[in-house]
């Protein structure tokens, strides 16, 4: 397995997959999401860190996105298993479909 030199904020992948950055904490927070490796813990001081992902995270993230999104029921669904925050949840519930 090749060295991982390259990862992006979660900040940025949300810009870069016109998401909201609040979907994708609530789909990272579980690091069981991913595959093991594709998300990352950047320490930016003795008590804080951001979340960044790898390529592969990125690339598994977008995919699950697409195939939740294929239809209303596949995304409320999704959003039920991911989203730990029941508010949250039905905030992206109502939104509407892309």
């Amino acid at each position: 397995m090749a060295a991982i030199t390259l990862v992006r904020s979660l900040d940025y992948v949300a810009r870069i997959l016109d998401e909201e950055v609040e979907l994708l904490e609530a789909i990272v927070w579980n690091d069981d999401n991913l595959t093991y490796g594709a998300i990352i813990s950047v320490y930016t001081g003795p008590d804080e860190a951001i979340t960044a992902l790898t390529d592969i995270g990125i690339d598994e993230l977008s995919d699950m996105l697409r195939d939740a999104r294929r239809s209303t029921e596949t995304w409320h669904a999704f959003l039920d298993d991911f989203v730990d925050d029941p508010e949250l949840a039905a905030r992206f519930k109502a939104q509407p479909p892309r």
